[in-house]
């Protein structure tokens, strides 16, 4: 069985659906190719769908320039443009006989619950929030979120948004008080193996070099490089190789 990891996605939805075309796995209909709907190759999508990082990325994502997240009509504008290719997603998802994962992030939950306000001083992620202007999630599509994995587990291999260890999946208060959950990896490296993970998979921190690979985990956070994993987990020993789409 082969694995395709990919990282945050952060409403970068032109560049997954490069990486899976590329890969064999998607048709140019977006429709799933035979690789995928028979369990060929496994894909799994790290969560943290929504909210592009970026005002640039925004602006990429509406076609206005400059974006502002504090004009009503910018949101909206942000807000449909994500949901359409969610739309998309979702019946691409439900066509892969099960093969494709995605795991709930943090940003994926925070649209779903209309809290925290996630951001920072120099951009808001306010497009899914009415009450600011912007629109609410469809049903359908929050029924679908809902149901996201926290971690997948393939033969001794763990995905997860952010980290390897309980605590680090679930996206409350304390989760967002603390540095552990763009710390651990450096901090407390050991958790993978406490935790009896043969090795991990892992997004949440950017990595603005590409993705980090160490001797028991991955970061892979990197997909606005166009970089993502490949791994076989029946491997032994298991040996995780980077791939990067050519812009050329």
């Amino acid at each position: 069985m082969r694995v395709i990891a990919i990282g945050d996605l952060h409403g970068n939805f032109a560049t997954l659906w490069r990486i899976l075309k590329g890969e064999g796995l998607a048709t140019p209909a977006l429709e799933p190719t035979e690789a995928l709907a028979s369990g060929e190759t496994r894909v799994v999508l790290l969560g943290d769908l929504v909210h592009p990082k970026t005002p640039r990325d925004y602006e990429r994502l509406t076609g206005l320039s400059p974006y502002d997240p504090s004009d009503p009509t910018h949101l909206r504008l942000a807000a449909g443009a994500q949901i359409r290719e969610l739309f998309r997603l979702k019946a691409f998802q439900e066509k892969s006989q099960g093969h494709l994962t995605i795991l709930l992030g943090n940003h994926d939950e925070a649209a779903l619950k209309g809290e925290p306000l996630l951001g920072n001083r120099h951009l808001k992620h306010l497009e899914f929030h009415p009450e600011h202007g912007g629109r609410s999630l469809p049903e359908a599509l929050r029924t679908w979120m809902e149901g996201f994995p926290r971690e997948l587990l393939l033969h001794g291999v763990h995905f997860a948004h952010v980290g390897p260890v309980p605590w680090l999946q679930e996206y409350d208060a304390l989760f967002y008080a603390q540095s552990e959950p763009k710390t651990w990896w450096f901090r407390t490296p050991d958790y993978v193996e406490r935790m009896g993970y043969r090795f991990g998979v892992y997004g949440h921190v950017p990595l603005k070099e590409g993705i980090l690979l160490k001797e028991r985990f991955a970061l892979i956070d990197a997909l606005d490089l166009g970089e993502y994993l490949e791994l076989f987990p029946l491997e032994d020993p298991l040996v995780p190789r980077v791939k990067r789409l050519s812009y050329a």
